[in-house]
């Protein structure tokens, strides 16, 4: 799982870098050759973009230090972290399969969910069979583990 997510952002990031030397310089120099600077939608817009590729290259180069530095052997055995997949029962009866991800991987219609979310928090080092309680802005919603399987199982 580590090295998928470092693979992924690997690729962005490159995707990201031959824009900036690439794409952008051309879509500036293009823009330029239009004339006024201060009314040119075009060039405000190309450097906009150049402002924000350079910022996400940043970030995601600084969460690829984060991750590689990550000690899986860190994450318990037998108790819900990063990577596990976890069924839950919910109170009206409702069975929910969520996966555990970084933050940058969450989609809860897929099926992640990120380890910060709200119920992410609360499944965090429980193990099968204990139950949980989300608040949320609808109220409180309460879940059981029917099975937890972590990412030593896989």
């Amino acid at each position: 799982m580590k090295e998928r997510l470092l693979k992924r952002f690997e690729h962005e990031v490159a995707a990201l870098e031959r824009e900036l030397r690439t794409d952008l310089p051309k879509e500036i120099q293009r823009a330029r050759e239009l004339g006024d600077l201060r009314e040119n939608a075009e060039y405000h817009a190309a450097k906009e973009r150049q402002t924000y590729v350079n910022a996400r290259i940043a970030m995601l180069k600084r969460r690829m230090n984060e991750i590689a530095l990550m000690n899986l052997d860190r994450i318990p055995h037998g108790k819900a972290g990063f990577g596990s997949t976890v069924t839950l029962r919910e109170s009206t009866g409702a069975e929910i399969v969520y996966q555990l991800v970084m933050p940058e991987d969450a989609e809860a219609e897929k099926g992640t969910i990120s380890t910060s979310s709200p119920i992410g928090r609360a499944i965090l080092n429980k193990e099968e069979g204990d139950e949980v309680v989300v608040t949320t802005p609808a109220g409180p919603r309460q879940f059981e583990i029917m099975k937890l399987v972590t990412i030593h199982d896989e």
